[in-house]
């Protein structure tokens, strides 16, 4: 028979030869092993394999979570407390009734909750990294281990999960759950980081009319968190003063024309960087009545002499 809570458990006083009946307890609770005597007894011991751990009221085992809870005509019965993954194993209560040998056996079966005791720090990787994720639990009976990823809500069985090739559509946590049966699951989460250089989204071309206010945007994906300029069409770099101000926000840049006047038509290059790489993409303030076909393309580059190299084929293609 099988327990999971702090009830005595008890022992059936059985013929000689009888199978064994088990006991479950959990690790760290109370247990109590109960042998009842129907018959007059001379002698009676409980043992544990060879060990006797108390002759009659005589206490043998020198452990102190053992301790007699009954011993009459009727009733012999020991409990231990606190129980440990070593008390597990036989015990074998033992007594003499009109002269005759009876015995009962119990076999104590100690169960362990699952927890996981080591797991991968979270990661940070660079696109087209290999991923490799590990979660180690213990219990008794041995637990399963699986990991799940919380965007797709697929379940990977094992103790290591692998992502080859990883891309930036994979950062996520993912969580690692273990289960024995014996308590609730435990679980733990690892959150996966993915590093990728600057991609621009969003370019318009924007009309303007003097005097007016204008925006032009640029707004760019990337992990870490890309680093905004803005130059214009000279190259020069673009700095606030009291009619135009840039504004930097986490995944955009935005130039901000409070009192639009003649200087100010004209491309401007957005150029969005971060430590794996950079891209730029150029886009008109335009004059009222202005043909336009839209933004112009984007124009991924590498380094500072990328940029160089996209401004000046912005300008050659404006001749």
């Amino acid at each position: 028979m099988t327990r999971h809570d702090s009830e005595p458990s008890s022992v059936q006083a059985a013929e000689f030869g009888h199978l064994p009946d088990n006991l479950t307890v959990l690790e760290g609770e109370s247990v109590i092993l109960r042998c009842k005597i129907d018959e007059e007894v001379t002698h009676k011991a409980w043992l544990n394999r060879s060990n006797i751990l108390f002759a009659g009221t005589d206490k043998w085992s020198l452990d102190s979570r053992v301790s007699l809870v009954n011993s009459n005509d009727s009733d012999f019965s020991i409990q231990i407390e606190r129980v440990a993954v070593t008390d597990e194993g036989p015990y074998t209560c033992s007594f003499q009734a009109r002269n005759q040998p009876r015995i009962a056996h119990v076999y104590l079966i100690v169960q362990v909750p699952a927890r996981i005791v080591n797991i991968s720090q979270d990661k940070s990787v660079n696109e087209g990294d290999d991923v490799n994720l590990f979660c180690l639990a213990v219990g008794r009976p041995e637990p399963t281990i699986t990991w799940k990823d919380f965007r797709y809500g697929r379940i990977y069985e094992g103790e290591f999960l692998d992502i080859t090739d990883i891309k930036r559509h994979q950062a996520e946590e993912f969580e690692c759950i273990t289960n024995n049966g014996v308590a609730p699951p435990d679980t733990r989460r690892v959150k996966v980081t993915v590093n990728y250089p600057p991609v621009i989204t969003d370019v318009k071309n924007m009309p303007a009319q003097l005097g007016k206010t204008a925006i032009l945007r640029c707004e760019a994906m990337a992990v870490p968190t890309a680093v905004f300029e803005w130059y214009r069409d000279d190259r020069r770099p673009v700095e606030s003063d009291n009619t135009l101000k840039i504004k930097n926000e986490k995944t955009r840049s935005l130039l901000l024309f409070t009192n639009v006047t003649e200087k100010h038509f004209g491309n401007y290059t957005c150029f969005a960087s971060n430590r794996l790489g950079a891209s730029n993409a150029s886009m008109l303030l335009l004059r009222p009545g202005a043909v336009y076909g839209g933004g112009a393309p984007l124009s991924p580059c590498v380094s500072g002499l990328g940029l160089w190299l996209g401004l000046s084929v912005s300008i050659l293609m404006k001749v």
